[in-house]
């Protein structure tokens, strides 16, 4: 069994085992953030319907990949993979939207 405590611990005084858990948690916790964000994201576009708004708005857009930019920088991961992630979530979003029209 996995020790439970893998957060209070560096990953050097994990073994392979504990730190494979560990992505797995990880793993679960990002699914588990895409499903929130695509819920919202689906209850945008339908005030958007009601509204008679258009499904692209460009400018929240950029705030979106400004964000991601800076919480990249933030995290000392890349951004240019951080923005390529939400360029990805942002299209599958404007696609599923364009469906539901």
């Amino acid at each position: 069994m996995v020790d439970n405590d893998t957060d209070t611990r560096s990953p050097e005084e994990m073994n392979l085992e504990e730190l494979r858990e560990e992505i797995r948690s990880i793993d679960r916790e990002i699914v588990e953030k895409i499903a929130q964000r695509t819920y919202v994201a689906e209850s945008i576009a339908e005030v958007k319907r009601e509204q008679g708004l258009p499904t692209t708005d460009e400018s929240q857009e950029d705030a979106v990949m400004e964000r991601a930019g800076d919480n990249a920088r933030r995290f000392d991961v890349d951004e240019n993979l951080v923005k390529a992630i939400f360029r990805l979530l942002i299209e599958l979003n404007k696609v599923e939207q364009r469906h539901n029209r």
